[in-house]
């Protein structure tokens, strides 16, 4: 295991209430790929697909088929039902099967790392736990790359894949910002630990204030889904919970705005 540094803050006991988990649903703006032989086609030549809506509860081998597909080549396969499908649909045919293409390829938690490494810096990575909103995402990957974080790590399932609407708010940021699709984020952030990054939480009742804790060496920083926060088993997995000071009636930040007061925080440690 990497060489940790030793100068942060004591751990703080606890961990926030793991809230509702955001449902499967097809995000605003994502490319669409309908029909059988259309989708098929597209897993075959290697493009990347987000998810892949199937028509469920038919027995329909073609189906199960592009399914087996789909999943060996890393895309989230949703199950619904076809008035869904309908609504989805603009081409009126897309025969029981929708795919929702990638803005670009993911990369790997080991790539995150190389980037950092060859930039001769302490990586600096922003962890994403189901942000369901492109909007938010979007803007998280912008502050993220002027910062100059060196990736971002998204879960596989219950979270926005990379998609058009997220390439406009993120005003073309997500071209140069590295963007890793994990399936497992508690198994992702153990492979960050034995790398040597001190994991750290945003949560509205953590115990090491942001100003007080030390963020100078390598570090990831999870943002919680918006309204839910951290999941717990997520949660339990960072090294220290640290709160941003508010002063007003309201009580949270959104997602995207918690990012960038923490990101630039580092910024200025670091500096």
């Amino acid at each position: 295991m990497a060489e940790r540094r030793d100068r942060a803050p004591k751990k703080p006991g606890g961990a926030p209430r793991r809230l509702a988990e955001a449902p499967e649903q097809p995000g605003p703006g994502e490319g669409f790929i309908e029909g059988r032989n259309a989708v098929t086609e597209a897993l075959r030549a290697g493009r990347t697909l987000n998810k892949v809506f199937i028509a469920g509860g038919e027995p329909d081998a073609a189906l199960r088929r592009i399914a087996a597909m789909a999943r060996e080549a890393g895309a989230v396969v949703v199950e619904t039902d076809r008035r869904k499908l309908d609504a989805m649909s603009a081409t009126g045919a897309h025969q029981g099967v929708i795919a929702a293409e990638s803005l670009k390829e993911y990369c790997k938690v080991e790539d995150i790392l190389a980037v950092a490494r060859e930039r001769g810096e302490p990586p600096l990575i922003v962890i994403c736990d189901e942000i369901s909103d492109p909007h938010n995402l979007g803007a998280i990957i912008r502050s993220a790359e002027c910062a100059g974080a060196h990736g971002v790590m998204i879960p596989k399932r219950r979270s926005v894949g990379l998609t058009q609407v997220i390439a406009k708010t993120s005003a073309g940021a997500v071209e140069y910002m590295p963007v890793a699709r994990v399936a497992n984020l508690a198994s992702a952030i153990d492979e960050l630990k034995e790398a040597g990054v001190w994991v750290y939480g945003t949560a509205a009742e953590g115990s090491s204030p942001l100003w007080q804790t030390d963020l100078r060496g390598p570090a990831a920083i999870v943002i919680g889904s918006e309204g839910g926060g951290m999941r717990r088993i997520v949660a339990e997995k960072c090294d220290f919970l640290i709160s941003i000071p508010m002063r007003g009636q309201i009580s949270s930040l959104n997602a995207s705005a918690s990012a960038a007061i923490v990101l630039y925080e580092v910024l200025r440690q670091r500096q």
